[in-house]
This record gives structure tokens, C-alpha cells and sequence, in this order.
């Protein structure tokens, strides 16, 4: 086999694809640095921007995706869709590619549909436990799926799939705990006391932001806990308001923590959504974690990921529509038990795959050999 290979990944739309996408572009680099990776994504989309900081190549496709109320973008789907499969083509007759990698997402539709026809090796990566709407309509054409939960034969010919977990930041490891109170004087947190972060994504999240502005109000003077809370760049600055004159209160707040590695080993638990990377991510840093999954997201797929865990006593799961009333007693309860921290923590930590990224290359590198 050359060492003159060419790759096209696709996908995108939100973190969620586009940050596990880069992993795998990652990997195949780390394999083979001679490797040429071209991404193909949505114009508008975050990944037009965030794929060139990672260091690649991208080019956009008009495709939009189905709106799952009523609306007249709906109408021009179909004329969307049947240009960037052409302009899909034309993509792949230029760079010439030895394999195709779609990473979900409506972005990755028309790529993997031309290259699947134009005679491309394809392989699919699915993040979540509820395989999304395109990979399930492309299942028939590639040659591999590679998905991060188990029973996906209920999506997917079984023959194709390959259990390898979902790629992750390479910074991300199993939590140091002898670490904690480094990692909590990091953040200006007391580094002896116990902590919860909660972490809503990097626009933030409502239903959060509403349970801990409750709890600064009702409990954080006198709690006996602290909180690391992210709330979101879109909520900056009703927060800051909201904090102006709250400082100090057993709370240290951000719009956006980048650190997670530290965030991570600073808690004794973590509150959060239930995005795929986000899951697993929590396995690797070994973390006892109380989901609140979106209820607004395609399919309902947060819950369904979220429920991947609780099934195997890896996670605690509270529905959206409770979160104000019964997310903080969750937490105080499991702050009060170290025995059912310990045991969500090696539950998760039974899930963990952190070599994701790399067990997908070697499946691309297989393809390209046939």
C-alpha cells in the first residue's frame, strides 16, 4: 500500500460530529503523517470554521437538514440535497480519495451517497446509541460501521459492525485523584472541600443554568459543597447580572471552560447532558455523572445514550422537565454516599474506550488495503 493516501471525512452540523471527526483526521495524521484529509461539511455550519483551526482542509456543501416541524425549508430540501450530491462528485473527482468517512450529521448524507456510488470505500462512524437518521439511510451502502454502543444491529447489518467506542480529546484520561485539590485551586476553588461541576455545552444550556441560579439563591451560603459551573457563552451575560453581587458562594462560574482534563478530576460528581462525546469522555475520566438529557435534540437521542448507562449502574439520569425539582437533592444525595460515587465511577470507568480514534484508522486502513 502507497503511502500516498487520500481521505475524505465528512459530517458535521454540531460538536458533536465535528470534534470526533478531527480525532479521526487526527489518528490517521499520527499513523501516517504523508496521509492528504480533506473534510466536507455543511456551508454555515460550525465546522467550516472550526475544521480549519484544527489545522485542515474543508469544503461546503449547500445540504440543510429536515426541519421536524412544519416548514417551507423543507420545500427546497430536495433541490439542496440532489446539487450537493453533485457538487459531492465533483469534490471527489478532483481530490481523487482512497476511502470515505462520514461522521453523521446531514452534512455527511451527500458525500458518502456520491462516493458510495462513484465506487469509494466508505466506512461510517455512529457516536450515539440511537443511530441518526443519515447513517441509518447510507447503512446499505458502506462497508463498515463503527459505532460506540452495543445492540446497534437494530440500525444496522450486523455483519458491518464494529464496536470501537467514540473518539475523544487526546487530553482527556482516567481522573488523578491525588490531583483534586491541585485541580481545584486551579479553578479558585476551596481544594478540601467537595465538588460538582456542571457543565451544560459550550452554548450552555437553560434548564442548568435555571436549577443553579436556584441553588445560589436557596443553598450555596451555606452549603457544605461547591460548584464548578459552566453556563454557556449564549447565557454570559444574563449570568454575570444574575452573579454581580453572589461571588464567593460556594460557586466559581465561566461561560466556557477549556480545561476539561482538570475540570474533570476537580469533581466528585458531574452534572450534564447527554451528548456522545460528552459520555465518553465521562467513561475515560472514570466520573460518577447525573445526565439531564435535551429533550429538544433529533430523536430524542440524549436520552437514549444517557439510558446506555443507567442500564449498566454507570449513571443517574433525571429528565429535563424535573431537573429544578429534583436535580439538587440528587446531588446532595450522592455527595453524602462515597460508596455509590465509587461504584458509578467503576461503572463507567467498565465502559471506557480510549483508544476509539485509533481502532478507526486501523478499520480505514483496512479498507484501503482491500
Amino acid at each position: 500500500m502507497s503511502n500516498d493516501i487520500r481521505i475524505i471525512i465528512s459530517g458535521g452540523g454540531t460538536g458533536g460530529h465535528i470534534f470526533p471527526a478531527i480525532s479521526i483526521a487526527n489518528a490517521l495524521k499520527e499513523k501516517n503523517p504523508a496521509t492528504e484529509i480533506l473534510f466536507v461539511g455543511a456551508l454555515g455550519r460550525m465546522e467550516m470554521s472550526k475544521v480549519p483551526e484544527a489545522g485542515y482542509k474543508i469544503e461546503g456543501l449547500p445540504v440543510t437538514g429536515l426541519q421536524r416541524k412544519f416548514s417551507l425549508s423543507n420545500l427546497v430540501l430536495p433541490f439542496k440535497l440532489l446539487r450537493s450530491i453533485a457538487l459531492a462528485r465533483n469534490i471527489i473527482r478532483k481530490f481523487k480519495p482512497d476511502v470515505a468517512v462520514g461522521v453523521g450529521g446531514y452534512a455527511s448524507g451527500p458525500l458518502l451517497w456520491a462516493a458510495s456510488g462513484m465506487g469509494i470505500p466508505c466506512l461510517i462512524q455512529e457516536q450515539n446509541s440511537f443511530a441518526g437518521l443519515t447513517n441509518r439511510k447510507l447503512s446499505n451502502r458502506v462497508q463498515k460501521i463503527c459505532v460506540a454502543y452495543e445492540g446497534m444491529e437494530k440500525y444496522f447489518p450486523k455483519e458491518k459492525i464494529i464496536l470501537t467506542g467514540n473518539p475523544i480529546r487526546s487530553v482527556i484520561d482516567k481522573c488523578d485523584e491525588s490531583r483534586k485539590p491541585e485541580a481545584r485551586k486551579f479553578y479558585g476553588l476551596d481544594p478540601g472541600k467537595k465538588t460538582v461541576f456542571v457543565v451544560g455545552g459550550s452554548l450552555g444550556c437553560r434548564t442548568l443554568n435555571e436549577v443553579m441560579e436556584k441553588w445560589v439563591m436557596e443553598r450555596a451560603a451555606s452549603a457544605g459543597y461547591q460548584i464548578l459551573w459552566q453556563c454557556g457563552k449564549a447565557y454570559k451575560d444574563s449570568v454575570d447580572t444574575f452573579m454581580a453581587d453572589k461571588k464567593g458562594r460556594n460557586v466559581v462560574y465561566s461561560d466556557f471552560i477549556r480545561d476539561m482534563e482538570k475540570a474533570y478530576t476537580a469533581a466528585d460528581l458531574v452534572v450534564s447532558r447527554a451528548g456522545a462525546g460528552t459520555i465518553s469522555e465521562l467513561c475515560v475520566a472514570g466520573k460518577a455523572t447525573v445526565f439531564v438529557p435535551s429533550p429538544l435534540v433529533a430523536e430524542d437521542h440524549q436520552t437514549h445514550n444517557a439510558m446506555a448507562l443507567v442500564g449498566k449502574g454507570a449513571a443517574i439520569m433525571i429528565k429535563d422537565s424535573e431537573a429544578l425539582e429534583k436535580l439538587v437533592p440528587c446531588m446532595e444525595g450522592l455527595l453524602n454516599d462515597p460508596g455509590k460515587i465509587r461504584s458509578l465511577e467503576e461503572a463507567a470507568g467498565a465502559l471506557a474506550r480510549k483508544d476509539a480514534a485509533q481502532a478507526i484508522t486501523n478499520e480505514v486502513i483496512k479498507l484501503i488495503r482491500k
